[in-house]
């Protein structure tokens, strides 16, 4: 008899003392077919909580015997106690646990069959059925035998109970007579596939047959003499369900996938519209519709051109195509679990398991409780999604690819005219092709009622545990737990509501290197250095201005605010955290006036946009750092100076040769004590009207229409001489091209003036806005700081020689990749937004930056 092995799961050994159970499993441990933690001996865990495995009563006086039966079975409960819940601690993490006891009675058994179900594994029971007479010899042999009354007992109650087995729900049952004709094999997980040369996962098509041949063209797949499309690299593609219903060519999508799903080049999974098109064809009483019904159209429509026995064939063969589809696929690399595909969503306790309740959950999601129309309301189950394991699903069309805590939704709902997307694996990129039109015919349009439902609140808990952004520029940006509660805590208390912080601007790096001219931490060679490194020829240095990092939001009329918001309000201007930059009331009045001369200049028409959102710098600096400068600058340069110059005066008094040294010491040291007074000084001047206030925008983010993202730096520098022009509020912002050896030296002498009067220094950029080599982003901006704009950050002496040597050795690793990842996720919250995507989609990127900028970095850098 050949006997297989369930992959993970119970198997429950049942027979009476005596019968073979251990011998046999010794024999395959010795055999390397299982392993030796995998069998759960009873007599094992008696020792293990008593330190004894047997208690022989029988030849004892009758208090004796009593008080011993009485001490055997409470040791015999501790041990099946433990057992229970090894055994669950198992079947919770998918292995075999083979329990090795005699499970002569029912309750024992069902116990058994009640957790595997509980814990959606397999359970299977290997019965042996030997006779009485041999199991009387075998207790002879023993060294503790159990003696004859007792194996009596034992077979009676076998031979009682062995008929009602069959049907107390194992998944098999095999009766075992003879040890010595039996072979063991081990199954494999059939939810397992390995990755191979990689994998292309296909949302829901819904018999949008054209659209899934474009798509696989658009991903290199051939069509080859057999009429099956074939990759070349020998990657296989994936349907994550619901290939039918609702299109126009279900029966075509439905050949296609069970052509190339027999001859393994595709894998599909189940899901809500295949199983209910599988029970349809099966010949069930069931109700087609929600698009199940165009099916039914199509069959006729076949049977009718084919004939009834034709039909009858193909509705066969479907039907099992259909019904084997497994409720989910965990596909491997070199064995280890790297991605899970399923329909509707997947628990993390049911990857890589089988069950009802696995196949309904991935069949239909998270439900509770049904909506108006009488459809299933869907919860939302990837907040729950702890593991590293990447899950991607469909089933709830979305307008782009949704990303959340390492789930990917790649349903775009291209039989609503949407998209059909593709998910490459390991490549972690997307394809699409565009529906040709919207063929499900119906008014409720789920892309329409995201739309519509935009500006729901945000689901928090999505975002607790850490999460993932999928960007278009950087891909994947993991946001860790402990960043992600600090930045929910911010925006819940301090920021600007969120239908309104649409973009948080980004750290910015300074040079990869330092300076390697003596007397310079910082120096614009590197930056260039870097960028020519990179290939790229055509750079812009841009003045830096002294002030704060400001975003401006600023809006045509309220109802262009209520359209894009659902705020009543003309705009509003926060700073680098989400904060408010000004009190509500010199919001107000900034804004207003920004607005006023906006419209008068005719902006809003000739750019033919509802609002403008902005990056800017606004001046001077005192605005926000007041506090900073009185508390910490002012104070400490009016020490310093003090200070320095009592010794500098006490020094000179003493008017000796040895003590020179000293003296030019801290002469040097009142100097640099005088500069940064100075350097600060500069920022800073009296604000008592709006006309005392600057702002420089210097990159126009978006319309409301399109974003700039595609435009030079020189384009953003024309629009930021256009915005000077149109207000008095706004300031030009100078800066040099550089192209070649000779421009590149009038700016460093540029630089070099302009640092040396105190200025802070400039911010080369490669004149595209998005900069890359190799597919490798590069950094969008770097700063270079002048020598005595450091001296606020460094500290006023950070010129001595020892110290400067110091700072040399800084590492900026870590600001660099956090500059890249701010970046990215600034560009897609934007674009999100004009995509018309939620406030939640939206709200992620922002919510990233803020963790990310609760991650300590050198606050200097």
């Amino acid at each position: 008899m050949n006997i297989g092995l369930p992959h993970a799961g119970i198997v429950l050994l049942v027979g009476p003392s005596n019968s073979g159970k251990s011998t046999l499993m010794n024999k395959l441990i010795n055999e390397g077919t299982i392993l030796p933690s995998e069998v759960i001996g009873s007599d094992q865990f008696r020792i293990l909580v008593s330190d004894k495995e047997f208690i022989d009563w029988s030849n004892r006086p009758q208090d004796e015997a009593a008080g011993l039966i009485d001490e055997y079975a409470a040791i015999s409960e501790e041990a099946f106690s433990m057992m229970d819940a090894l055994i669950e601690a198992r079947c919770r993490l998918n292995k075999v646990s083979i329990v090795d006891a005699t499970h002569l009675h029912s309750d024992a058994r069902k116990r058994y069959v009640a957790l595997a179900e509980k814990n959606h594994v397999p359970i299977i029971s290997l019965v042996f059925d030997i006779p009485e007479a041999e199991l009387l010899r075998r207790d002879e042999q023993r060294d503790f035998p159990r003696g004859k009354r007792r194996i009596k007992q034992q077979a009676q109650v076998f031979n009682r109970e062995k008929r009602w087995i069959k049907k107390e729900g194992f998944a098999s049952v095999y009766s075992i007579k003879d040890t010595a004709t039996l072979e063991f094999f081990r199954r494999e997980n059939p939810l397992e596939k390995e990755i191979g040369p990689g994998i292309d996962l296909i949302g829901d098509i819904h018999g949008c047959f054209e659209e899934l041949l474009e798509l696989l063209h658009k991903l290199d797949y051939r069509k080859n003499e057999d009429g099956l499309f074939v990759h070349p690299q020998g990657r296989k593609f994936v349907s994550v369900g619901d290939i039918m219903s609702r299109g126009p060519a279900s029966l075509e999508t439905m050949r296609f996938f069970q052509r190339h799903i027999n001859q393994e080049l595709a894998y599909m999974v189940d899901s809500n519209h295949g199983w209910k098109i599988a029970r349809w064809l099966d010949g069930r009483n069931v109700v087609l519709s929600h698009g199940d019904e165009k099916v039914e159209a199509e069959f006729l429509s076949f049977e009718n051109e084919a004939g009834s026995e034709p039909a009858l064939q193909l509705k066969g063969e479907l039907k099992e195509i259909l019904l084997q589809a497994p409720s989910h696929l965990v596909f491997t690399a070199n064995g280890v679990p790297v991605l899970v595909c399923a329909h509707a969503g997947i628990k993390d306790e049911f990857i890589g398991k089988q069950s009802a309740a696995v196949r309904d959950f991935c069949r239909y999601g998270d439900t509770g409780g049904f909506d108006l129309q009488g459809k299933p309301v869907r919860k939302d189950w990837t907040a729950s999604h702890t593991s590293r394991t990447l899950i991607v699903w469909g089933h709830d069309p979305k307008p782009r690819p949704l990303l959340v805590n390492n789930t990917i939704n790649i349903d775009q709902g291209a039989v609503f005219g949407g998209q059909l997307t593709a998910y490459r694996f390991p490549e972690r990129d997307f394809v699409a092709v565009a529906a040709k039109e919207n063929y499900a015919g119906t008014a409720e349009n789920p892309l329409q009622e995201w739309k519509k439902n935009r500006l729901n609140p945000p689901n928090i808990a999505k975002f607790l545990n850490g999460y993932s952004v999928l960007t278009e520029e950087l891909g994947e940006v993991k946001v860790q737990q402990e960043n992600v509660k600090p930045a929910i805590d911010n925006v819940s208390h301090f920021t600007v509501p969120i239908e309104q912080l649409l973009y948080i601007p980004p750290t910015m790096s300074p040079t990869p290197k330092p300076s390697s001219l003596d007397g310079y931490l910082e120096h614009p060679k590197e930056a260039i250095d870097y960028y020519r490194s990179n290939g790229i020829d055509t750079l812009i240095a841009e003045k830096k201005h002294m002030g704060s990092r400001a975003v401006l939001l600023l809006f045509e009329n309220p109802e262009a605010a209520l359209k894009h918001t659902g705020i009543d309000t003309i705009g509003i201007i926060h700073t680098r955290t989400g904060k408010r930059f000004f009190d509500t009331e010199v919001e107000q009045q900034v804004v207003r006036q920004l607005i006023s001369e906006l419209q008068e200049k005719d902006y809003f028409r000739k750019h033919d946009t509802e609002f403008v959102l902005l990056d800017a710098e606004i001046m001077p600096w005192n605005l926000k750092a007041k506090q900073l400068i009185s508390a910490q600058y002012a104070h400490v340069a009016e020490n310093a100076i003090l200070d320095r110059s009592a010794i500098k005066n006490k020094l000179a008094q003493a008017a000796n040769e040895d003590i020179q040294p000293w003296l030019s010491e801290y002469e040097q040291k009142l100097e640099n004590a005088q500069t940064f007074r100075d350097v600060f000084q500069k920022y800073c001047w009296e604000v008592d009207s709006l006309e005392s206030i600057q702002i420089a925008p210097f990159h126009v983010l978006a319309h409301s229409k399109e974003t700039f993202f595609d435009k030079p730096h020189t384009w953003h520098m024309e629009m930021n001489r256009e915005f000077a022009e149109q207000s008095e509020l706004f300031v030009a912002t100078e800066f040099k091209l550089i192209t070649d050896e000779a421009s590149e030296d009038e700016m460093i002498a540029w630089w070099n003036e302009m640092t040396e009067d105190g200025h802070e220094g400039i911010v080369i950029k490669p004149n595209s806005y998005l900069a890359r080599k190799a597919g490798k982003l590069l950094q969008p901006a770097i700063k270079v700081r002048g020598r005595k704009y450091l001296s606020i950050i460094y500290g006023m002496d950070y010129l001595e020689p020892e110290n400067l040597a110091r700072l040399k050795s800084r590492n900026t690793g870590k600001k660099q990749k956090m500059a890249l990842k701010e970046f990215a996720l600034g560009l897609e919250g934007i674009t999100r937004f004009l995509n018309g995507e939620s406030i939640e989609r939206v709200h992620e990127c922002v919510l990233a930056t803020l963790a990310l900028e609760s991650d300590p970095v050198d606050p200097r850098l």
